[in-house]
């Protein structure tokens, strides 16, 4: 039986070293991502894989959310992926607030320190429109319904230290800070900057070519 073993090991020790290594890169250096859901629409639709740098933030212990080195932290406007004890899932959604900010929104318009946000329409539908939101200098697209929604306003909060308040991209459909509370930076796995792939559930999974390497 031992003889047996040390064959096998022998005979499959490079293939074991070779998943051994990929596990742990894809647990501390970088991962994909699915995104089932439209909470990130327009930026991320249902079907995208997003590349995780889980590096962006910190150095951690493989399969732990244990940090080594603190290599910066999440800055506004940023796309993180997070593991949310309260929602029990990963999640996928905007840094809008940093510790310390007070942030207030009304009617899907915020207020950062004081600040209100500018909002330019780029398209409107039946259900939703589209609006290019300038967030303190970083522009990027978010949806919001035409039709009232109870997480559409929210009075002045101010974001303790060591959390985030972030928010979906699609302002009235998303389950974020407005449901789940404020993000520990200790729940953060990473950030994402591209589309690795996407396929469209819509169209038999067939990959969509306009998303190939899109960037967010």
């Amino acid at each position: 039986m031992k003889n047996r073993l040390q064959s096998m090991w022998k005979e499959n020790k490079s293939l074991v070293l070779f998943i051994s290594l990929m596990l742990v890169f894809r647990s501390a250096v970088a991962d994909w991502n699915d995104v089932p859901t439209g909470s990130m629409q327009p930026t991320i639709v249902e079907g995208d894989r997003i590349l995780v740098n889980k590096m962006a933030y910190d150095l951690r212990v493989p399969f732990t959310h244990t940090s080594l080195v603190k290599i910066s932290d999440p800055k506004r406007n940023d796309i993180i992926i997070f593991d949310s004890k309260v929602a029990e899932k990963r999640l996928v959604k905007r840094v809008i607030g940093l510790p310390s900010d007070r942030v207030a929104m009304e009617n899907n318009v915020l207020t950062i320190n004081g600040r209100q946000l500018n909002y330019q329409t780029v398209q409107t539908g039946k259900l939703a429109q589209d609006k290019v939101e300038n967030l303190l200098g970083d522009k990027h697209a978010v949806r919001l319904s035409n039709h009232a929604s109870p997480v559409a306003s929210f009075n002045s909060i101010v974001v303790p230290k060591d959390h985030y308040l972030v928010l979906g991209d699609n302002r009235d459909n998303s389950a974020d800070s407005r449901v789940i509370g404020f993000v520990p930076r200790d729940e953060i796995v990473g950030r994402s900057q591209k589309v690795v792939l996407s396929l469209d559930y819509d169209n038999y999974y067939l990959p969509r070519a306009d998303r190939f390497l899109h960037t967010l």
